[in-house]
């Protein structure tokens, strides 16, 4: 069943975020954030007392990458809507503008119902990550039966939060600059970065081929990248 647009809106109204992890996102690297997502039972209504569903994972992003509108037209997974959407921003910008892409991996450690206020299980949580000195961990207040938009509520403000400074280090580097082919800088290093791994065996060497297909450039590595199969 398709959930109604105006029930998506009121539980991202209703969404807090009561501690953002103190450090933006990086960089040059995976971030890791701890997060306990606190929601009142959908059954609330139904019981007497107070209960508390917490909700731990924990979210990765991963190194912020310097795409383009063309680039973004090469991926998979997106249907019609979101196409028509990337026609529109080339429209505006052009096929090479570059922007950041934050990709992300939710991982479920644990769900707990506590017989519990709400207000207290936050007292605790907050006490055990200032014990822990945990500078990447996160509180979200969410909508139990749609704590998944509660949590990418907090992952939107993660990425605003973010965006400013890595793209200040990004740009004081070079890496925003698009080359004539329309490749960013950042895209050519990574490139480099992953015939490395495959050098090394970390990478399987289709996805250095897709990544290569993706920007249109597998014709400027072909050489190169066929000697790395050759005895």
């Amino acid at each position: 069943m398709q959930m109604d647009d105006g029930r998506i809106r009121e539980a991202v109204s209703q969404t807090q975020i009561l501690r953002l992890p103190r450090q933006t996102l990086a960089t040059f690297g995976t971030t890791v954030i701890n997060y306990y997502l606190l929601t009142e039972p959908i059954y609330s209504d139904l019981v007497k007392g107070d209960e508390t569903v917490i909700r731990e994972g924990r979210v990765s992003s991963e190194r912020p990458r310097v795409v383009t509108p063309y680039y973004l037209t090469k991926l998979e997974g997106f249907g019609e809507s979101a196409k028509r959407y990337l026609d529109m921003v080339i429209q505006q910008y052009g096929l090479h503008m570059p922007g950041l892409y934050y990709n992300y991996k939710n991982e479920h450690k644990d769900l707990l119902i506590v017989s519990d206020n709400i207000d207290v299980v936050i007292g605790r949580l907050n006490e055990k990550i200032d014990k822990d000195k945990d500078n990447l961990a996160a509180i979200i207040k969410g909508v139990d039966e749609l704590w998944d938009v509660s949590l990418l509520k907090f992952i939107s403000e993660m990425t605003q939060g973010s965006l400013k400074n890595n793209v200040a280090e990004m740009n004081s580097m070079g890496l925003l600059g698009v080359d004539a082919a329309g490749v960013p800088q950042e895209a050519r290093y990574r490139i480099e970065m992953m015939f490395m791994d495959v050098a090394r065996g970390d990478r399987e060497p289709h996805e250095l081929k897709e990544e290569l297909d993706r920007w249109g450039v597998f014709p400027q590595y072909e050489d190169r990248f066929l000697s790395m199969f050759r005895r």
